[in-house]
């Protein structure tokens, strides 16, 4: 991966994350954001 295509992939996930905030508010974001801890130690556990 290049640094910019890892540029454009960050803008967008914060861009994608902002809109969320504004459009949803703060308990969506929290909700994702455990759902991911999960997902990632569950991936962690098949490494």
């Amino acid at each position: 991966m290049t640094n910019q295509i890892a540029i454009w992939l960050g803008i967008l996930l914060i861009g994608g994350m902002m809109l969320d905030y504004a459009v949803f508010g703060p308990e969506h974001l929290l909700f994702l954001s455990k759902k991911l801890y999960t997902f990632l130690d569950w991936l962690a556990f098949w490494r």
